[in-house]
């Protein structure tokens, strides 16, 4: 059940933090492959955050705000809790309060104060452990007995992941349920739900491929290799900032806080000397720029979808459009 890549075996979908990640752009530590079915109502907005803004040429759709996007992924919560409750099943929406801080970072820490605070996020994290632990959806899932857990996820996700199918960036064929309590609330709120699976796989693949770019570019090479050299004269051998995290033990089991702050220090401050956050700053703005306009099809096709959206979604909230705030 949930997405799947056609002819293999189902990938279960993102946890219900994680799929409303593009509402408040941080992403929680992903559930148990079965919780994490039965609460993926999709990604909600993932597109924004990276493509804010007017589109680049007149008449483009433009971005949804922060505020429109929150009020989007609103109504598809209580659209999927109204489905679920139609088959039996109870389903709370809860407010997150996942630290905005996760995933601040993305190329390398630049920020020295920062890093003397949380080090690289290993009790922001263990929060976000937390967190989950304390789901109501989570404990109420883990509750019911093993058939009618079976029955919550048909319920939510439909009885296999074919009906609708999206091909992504590098050329995947990706299947999912046109049936279940997820299609349902994203068909009622988007109209088109073929168009909004494949704009929406297309669309949050992009900050993968942008990272990607990033690493890869010649000017960010370089920067690290400088950056790595002032490292090496604090003590520490890393070629690069991934290395570092590569290196970090689990949040559960991590450095003693000292440690891990001083490495993080070390790193915010060369990165800052070298410019290597900087550097990562500018390509990270200039390849999302590269792919909204090579992948700009989708992009708008998420845009128009979000847009039309709107009005459904204060409908579904009982929000008025000045309620809803702009950013």
């Amino acid at each position: 059940m949930g997405t799947a890549r056609k002819s293999a075996a189902p990938v279960p979908g993102p946890a219900r933090a994680a799929v409303r990640a593009g509402v408040r752009r941080a992403v929680r530590t992903a559930a148990p492959a079965a919780l994490a079915l039965l609460m993926g109502s999709g990604a909600v907005a993932a597109c924004s955050a990276h493509g804010g803004g007017p589109g680049g040429v007149q008449g483009d759709p433009r971005a949804v705000t922060d505020g429109e996007e929150r009020l989007l992924g609103r109504a598809e919560e209580i659209l999927l809790r109204e489905c679920m409750k139609d088959h039996g099943f109870e389903y709370r929406i809860v407010e997150d309060e996942t630290p905005a801080e996760i995933g601040k970072f993305p190329y390398v820490i630049d920020d020295p104060e920062w890093a003397a605070e949380h080090g690289y996020g290993s009790g922001l994290r263990r929060e976000v452990a937390e967190l989950r632990e304390e789901d109501p959806n989570q404990r109420y899932f883990n509750a019911l007995p093993e058939d009618r857990r079976r029955e919550a996820l048909r319920a939510a996700n439909g009885p296999s992941p074919v009906g609708i199918e999206a091909t992504t960036p590098d050329g995947m064929e990706l299947g999912r349920s046109d049936q279940g309590c997820r299609s349902q609330a994203q068909r009622e709120l988007y109209g088109d739900l073929q168009a909004w699976f494949q704009a929406t796989t297309t669309v949050d693949a992009l900050e993968g491929m942008r990272r990607d770019r990033v690493v890869g570019d010649p000017a960010y090479e370089e920067a690290a290799a400088s950056w790595s050299a002032c490292m090496s004269e604090a003590g520490h051998d890393y070629a690069t900032p991934m290395e570092v995290r590569r290196s970090l033990p689990p949040p559960d089991d991590p450095l003693p806080e000292d440690e891990e702050t001083a490495l993080a220090v070390d790193e915010a401050e060369c990165a800052q000397e070298t410019g290597l956050g900087e550097t990562a700053d500018e390509l990270d703005r200039q390849y999302g720029d590269e792919l909204r306009r090579e992948y700009r099809s989708a992009v708008e096709t998420r845009r128009r979808l979000q847009l039309d959206a709107l009005p459904r979604a204060h409908s579904v909230t009982g929000e008025s459009e000045e309620g809803a705030g702009q950013a």
